[in-house]
């Protein structure tokens, strides 16, 4: 099975791709930046980005069935490495308790100027 996911409730896909694809019992989550769905604007400040990114992929996780608790895997991109201590603050959060496995990596640059990015893999 390879089902394509579409979330009602997170942004639309800035390119040509879909929020997720999921494989038998396992999402596979595109990245999600901090774009308010209503507007496609990134919030100022790359808190305010990571937790729209975060809640974005948390409604991602729900048009497959999934939540914030079946994530077994996330990368995290930031344009600031030093933004990292801020970041785990926010992401705990999200992931209480025992947290998925995470690489966390800044970059040259993300879409539309993003501070903040995150894609997942969650497994029923």
């Amino acid at each position: 099975m390879n089902k394509t996911i579409t979330a009602a409730n997170a942004p639309a896909a800035v390119g040509p791709y879909c929020h997720a694809k999921l494989v038998g019992n396992t999402l596979y989550t595109s990245g999600q930046l901090g774009l308010v769905p209503e507007t496609g604007e990134l919030p100022q400040g790359v808190e305010a980005q990571a937790v729209q990114a975060l809640d974005n992929l948390k409604a991602v996780l729900n048009a497959a069935g999934m939540n914030c608790g079946d994530v077994v895997k996330t990368t995290v991109f930031l344009a600031d490495i030093n933004d990292f201590a801020a970041i785990n603050t926010i992401y705990a959060k999200y992931f209480p308790g025992e947290a998925p496995a995470r690489s966390c990596v800044q970059v040259a640059a993300l879409p539309k100027g993003a501070l903040f990015e995150i894609e997942a893999v969650a497994a029923k």
